[in-house]
């Protein structure tokens, strides 16, 4: 998905986060300026729904002019002969349980913390 919320405010005339950030407070929906910055300039990590709905109101448009969908982007996992899924090479690196040979990982105890259950 592709967070589209600068483009979505540009063609409703809205040019600076600092505007829209006063326009959603008017509508109920308090956002630092930090969280504000994230969600004008980038890819916010989440959102809340709530604050996705207040997010439309103000703008007078849908998710689906603020989430674009980027099927190209995802990754289908790859068959065996079995017809069992195989992980993406991408995705295999950053699974630990999936990797056979490799030693097991133990938990380091620090400081006054207990171990985990067995």
């Amino acid at each position: 998905m592709r967070w589209n919320l600068r483009l979505a405010a540009a063609n409703r005339g809205i040019w600076k986060a600092s505007e829209l950030q006063r326009m959603l407070a008017d509508h109920g929906l308090s956002i630092s300026s930090g969280k504000m910055s994230g969600l004008w300039s980038g890819d916010p990590a989440s959102i809340k729904l709530s604050d996705l709905d207040v997010i439309c109101v103000v703008l007078g448009c849908g998710v689906d002019e603020l989430l674009i969908p980027e099927p190209d982007k995802v990754q289908r996992p790859v068959q065996d002969e079995g017809g069992q899924d195989q992980p993406n090479a991408a995705s295999s690196s950053s699974s630990s349980s999936s990797s056979a040979g490799s030693p097991p990982v133990t938990p380091k105890r620090r400081g006054r913390r207990s171990l985990p259950p067995a």
